[in-house]
């Protein structure tokens, strides 16, 4: 750590960092709170997609118990694309789940039980559902590691900038106090001396 230089220029520099940190600080803090309150709401989200999965997981299992057959749903369905857009929280670039495209295998009504049909939306529904939790996940992760390098600023503006700060300009303030003191004690001596010399000439 560079020496602290006691001098008008650097309490004028202290003092102008303080005011920087000070003004900062405010919007790394709302930053923050911004950032942790996405985090619940991507949570809260995840958290409703997945019980939709399992109600969902459940339906199905039960119904296709009640037919026994499999028919390979799995190999009549495909992902086409995966739709999704660039959006921003707080200053974040995060993945926004737009859709998915499928592609669908031709198959013969004749030869396939008459629950395929629903089976086939059954397995998109769950993709879907699929999909849209990655997302969230990957928008979780990056707001995450936003938060963590957003609270390492406020932590350093609030722990060692700030008080810093105001510890140096205290430190000059005094230092600058007692040379001032010193100054005009040296000068009420010298002042002393002279009029004395004068008043002995006399």
């Amino acid at each position: 750590m560079a020496k602290l230089r006691l001098t008008k220029n650097e309490l004028k520099k202290q003092k102008d960092a303080l005011k920087m940190f000070l003004r900062y600080l405010p919007a790394l803090l709302l930053k923050k709170q911004q950032l942790q309150t996405e985090i619940i709401k991507i949570q809260n989200n995840i958290q409703k997609i997945e019980e939709e999965m399992t109600m969902l997981n459940n339906k199905v299992s039960s119904w296709i118990s009640v037919f026994g057959e499999d028919v390979g749903l799995k190999a009549l369905i495909s992902i086409k694309n995966i739709i999704t857009q660039e959006g921003n929280i707080a200053g974040v670039d995060i993945p926004i789940f737009e859709g998915v495209e499928f592609t669908e295998k031709e198959y013969s009504f004749l030869d396939m039980p008459i629950w395929v049909d629903y089976g086939i939306e059954a397995i998109k529904e769950m993709i879907v559902l699929n999909i849209k939790v990655k997302t969230l996940n990957k928008q979780l992760k990056l707001i995450r590691e936003e938060l963590r390098i957003t609270t390492q600023r406020v932590n350093l503006f609030e722990k060692i900038k700030i008080p810093q700060a105001k510890d140096n300009i205290r430190k000059i303030g005094i230092w600058l106090g007692d040379l001032q003191t010193a100054a005009v004690v040296t000068g009420k001596i010298a002042k002393d001396k002279i009029q004395k010399k004068e008043a002995v000439l006399v």
